[in-house]
C-alpha cells in the first residue's frame, strides 16, 4: 500500500469512518436485540467477504495472490478472533447500550501499549506504564465494582477490548510476513467462515423492514471499512489514529437519541480518563517513532 502524506485528508477521512461505524453499531444494537446475534454478524459478514474479495480481484495476482501466506494458522485465527470479538460486542450493545459498552471499549488502545511488550518483545517505558495505569483507573470508575451490587455483564465490553486488541498486535505481527491485502483477506474470508459455522444454525425469518435495516448495517460495515483502508492510504497511522475516538462520542449520540440511554456522571468522568490517557500513549509512541527515524 502507497502511503501518502495528506494528515488533514486523513483526519477528515477519520471522522467520516467513525461515524459510519457507530451508525453501524446502531444498526447491529436494534439488530440483535430483535434477532440473534450469531446470526445477524453472521450475515454481516458474508457481504464483508464479498467485499474482501472483489478487492483483492482488483489487486495484482487477483484472490489468489492476497491468498497466499507461509503463515496461514495465524491469518485464520486473526480472522476467527475479530469475527469473535465482534458477537461479544454486540451483545454488550445489548446488555449494556452504545454509550456505556464504547466508553469501556475505548481502553483497547492502553491494552495493546501493554501487551505489546510480551506478545511483539516491544519496550514500554514508564511513561506509557503510568498512562496504561490512570486509563484503568478510569475503566473502574466506569465499572464502579466497589459499589453496591456488581454486574459481571459491564465486563463483556471490556473482554471485547481485550479480544479486539490482541487481534491488532497479531495483525501487527503478522505484518512482518504478509502484506495487507492478505492479512485483510484472511480477516472476511475466515471470520465469515467461522461465522457460518456457528451462526447458520441459529437462522430465523426477519421481517421486511429489518431486511432494509440489514442491507444498511452490510453497507455501512462496507463503506467503513473501504474509507478506513483510505484513511491509511493517505496519512500516518499515527497521526489519525487518536481520532478514532470520535466514535464514542458518536456511538454515544446515537444511543441517547434512538435508544433511550442515559449517561451517568461516572461513566462521563471514567471515559475521559480512559481518552486522554490513550491520546498520551500516541503522542509518546509517534514521538518515539520519529526518534527512531532520525537514528
Amino acid at each position: 500500500m502507497s502511503q501518502g502524506n495528506n494528515t488533514p485528508l486523513g483526519i477528515g477521512l477519520m471522522i467520516a469512518t467513525t461515524f459510519i461505524f457507530a451508525v453501524q453499531d446502531g444498526l447491529s444494537r436494534h439488530l440483535a436485540s430483535e434477532y440473534n446475534v450469531l446470526m445477524v454478524v453472521m450475515i454481516r459478514y458474508w457481504f464483508f467477504a464479498a467485499f474482501v474479495m472483489a478487492v483483492a480481484s482488483r489487486r495484482a495476482g487477483g484472490i489468489r495472490a492476497a491468498a497466499q501466506t507461509t503463515q496461514p494458522v495465524l491469518q485464520a485465527f486473526r480472522g476467527i478472533l475479530l469475527a469473535s470479538e465482534i458477537c461479544v460486542m454486540v451483545l454488550a450493545f445489548t446488555i449494556l447500550g452504545l454509550v456505556e459498552s464504547h466508553a469501556v471499549f475505548t481502553c483497547y488502545p492502553l491494552l495493546v501499549a501493554a501487551l505489546s511488550g510480551p506478545i511483539l518483545g516491544e519496550s514500554v517505558g514508564w511513561r506509557r506504564w503510568a498512562a496504561i495505569a490512570v486509563g484503568f483507573v478510569g475503566v473502574l470508575i466506569i465499572l464502579q465494582p466497589g459499589m453496591g451490587v456488581f454486574d459481571p455483564a459491564a465486563l463483556i465490553p471490556l473482554l471485547a477490548a481485550a479480544m479486539f486488541a490482541v487481534y491488532g498486535l497479531l495483525t501487527r505481527y503478522a505484518a512482518k510476513a504478509d502484506n495487507t491485502a492478505t492479512s485483510f483477506f484472511w480477516t472476511g474470508v475466515a471470520g465469515a467462515v467461522t461465522m457460518t459455522l456457528a451462526g447458520i444454525w441459529f437462522w430465523e425469518p426477519m421481517t421486511g423492514p429489518d431486511w432494509l435495516v440489514m442491507a444498511c448495517l452490510c453497507v455501512t460495515g462496507i463503506s467503513g471499512h473501504w474509507l478506513l483502508i483510505r484513511v491509511y492510504e493517505v496519512a500516518e497511522a499515527s497521526a489519525v489514529q487518536p481520532f478514532a475516538y470520535f466514535q464514542l462520542a458518536f456511538a454515544s449520540v446515537i444511543g441517547l437519541s434512538f435508544f433511550g440511554e442515559e449517561v451517568r456522571a461516572n461513566v462521563i468522568a471514567g471515559a475521559a480518563i480512559i481518552v486522554a490517557a490513550g491520546l498520551f500513549t500516541f503522542w509518546r509512541e509517534r514521538l518515539q517513532r520519529r526518534s527512531r527515524q532520525l537514528l
